[in-house]
């Protein structure tokens, strides 16, 4: 068990709840780095109202060919200003977003319903997206906007959270839980975050409805992540058949893959030529 995992379970009495809290919301809010700056000071931002709360819009170029870029948990827009440049270069106008809780963005959490209406927002904004790229829990949330009507050209899911199942494994395994804490952990999330919301542990899943999907697709995940294992990017890849191209990383792990040259430039790639190469796999190093 990891130490702070062991810590948490030997310091409560009632850990369920603090569990849940842990869950629930982002440990801590990510900052914009120095290399990100000049991209991030150049949007134009706009403040959006959802669930009573503030989520901060960021755009860039005419407005042409829109490509709405989705950060993961306890991320935030800043982490695409790689992409962002690219994007214009090749003269797409990328729109991203802070959901709440994260980056310049009120409260202090978020949910999967809120990144759908963030989502649907832009879309209704800006009309059919060129593509959606998407990071981690940002994914998710991209394949359940989906369902809701939002459309796009194509879609690059980075680091992908499969589902909410999988969400949810991975933290009770990541802290230790006893079986009886998780199961208490899910029947929380069920009350108290997503009331009313029948099936949630099938509908919220990148596979629900995938038949639906009928867009190219392009899958990248790092051998090395940590928080998401690679067997889920390949998992992905499959369920999309030949709808989907995977990419496979080395050393960049969950978080840093979204600035490395060469998974942009693998973006750029796909945006300019679809899924048009030879063959579904292919393999980039860290360099």
């Amino acid at each position: 068990m990891d130490p702070a995992a062991a810590t948490v379970s030997a310091a409560l009495s009632d850990r369920g709840e603090e569990v849940f809290d842990l869950f629930r919301r982002p440990q801590g809010r990510s900052r914009t780095r120095p290399d990100e700056r000049t991209a991030i000071e150049s949007a134009r931002t706009s403040e959006l109202a959802v669930n009573g709360k503030v989520a901060v819009v960021y755009r860039w170029g005419s407005g042409e060919r829109p490509v709405l870029l989705v950060h993961g948990w306890e991320s935030r827009a800043s982490r695409y200003a790689k992409a962002v440049d690219r994007l214009l270069e090749l003269g797409y106008s990328p729109v991203s977003f802070d959901a709440p809780g994260h980056g310049e963005a009120t409260g202090d959490t978020t949910t999967l319903l809120e990144y759908r209406d963030i989502i649907t927002e832009l879309h209704r904004v800006h009309g059919e997206f060129e593509a959606i790229v998407a990071h981690s829990f940002g994914a998710t949330a991209t394949f359940f906007a989906l369902q809701h009507g939002v459309r796009a050209g194509r879609i690059v899911a980075i680091s992908t959270v499969p589902d909410f199942t999988y969400l949810v494994d991975a933290f009770s395994a990541g802290m230790g839980l006893e079986a009886h804490l998780k199961e208490e952990l899910r029947g929380r999330i069920e009350r108290d975050v997503y009331p009313g919301e029948a099936d949630m542990w099938t509908r919220f899943s990148v596979f629900h409805e995938s038949a639906s999907v009928r867009i190219p697709l392009l899958v990248i995940h790092d051998e090395e992540d940590g928080m998401v294992d690679a067997g889920q990017g390949r998992r992905v890849a499959e369920a999309f058949g030949d709808r989907a191209r995977l990419v496979t990383t080395r050393r960049f792990g969950h978080r840093r893959i979204l600035g490395a040259p060469q998974v942009v430039a693998e973006i750029a790639k796909f945006m300019t030529s679809g899924v048009t190469e030879d063959g579904r796999k292919s393999e980039v190093g860290a360099g």
